[in-house]
């Protein structure tokens, strides 16, 4: 018996090559030859939820605006970094419910599924539990200076 020695072939893509990111789709099942590379990857995969996810947009300027103003109502550094974890969790399970649901949809194309309605579900409530823990956090920290200031002016 012979050994075969050479490396598995490459998934097909059904892409064009004249497609934009063709060739990097077409690489995607290669791991990364360096951190740089790996670097790009999860920037590739952040960028597509931005460019492709309302709540993904949504739950980055909510964030920003909550960060701006711990900044502006100058929070000390633990709460700003409090509020900066819980943005960025909210945000990681954004982009996590969008890993999950590209892959049920692979998976089941255009039929129905119970369980992958089920994945789905619980995805997109994760997003929401962080989402209003998220909330509870920015309220409890900001609201009082913000009420404070709000006095003085009175």
């Amino acid at each position: 018996m012979s050994q075969n020695t050479q490396a598995p072939a490459p998934p097909r893509s059904t892409s064009h090559a004249s497609s934009p990111g063709a060739l990097e789709r077409a690489q995607a099942w290669r791991v990364a030859s360096n951190l740089f590379v790996s670097f790009g990857f999860a920037w590739a995969g952040i960028t597509y939820a931005f460019r492709t996810q309302r709540n993904f947009k949504i739950h980055v300027f909510m964030g920003l605006f909550a960060l701006s103003l711990a900044l502006i109502l100058q929070l000390p550094p633990v709460e700003i970094a409090v509020m900066g974890l819980t943005v960025g969790g909210v945000m990681t399970m954004e982009l996590l419910n969008t890993a999950l649901e590209s892959v049920v949809d692979l998976t089941v194309q255009q039929t129905y599924h119970e369980l992958a309605k089920v994945a789905k579900d619980c995805a997109a409530g994760a997003v929401l539990i962080s989402a209003l823990v998220s909330i509870i956090v920015a309220v409890s920290l900001l609201l009082p200076p913000l009420l404070d200031r709000l006095l003085a002016l009175i």
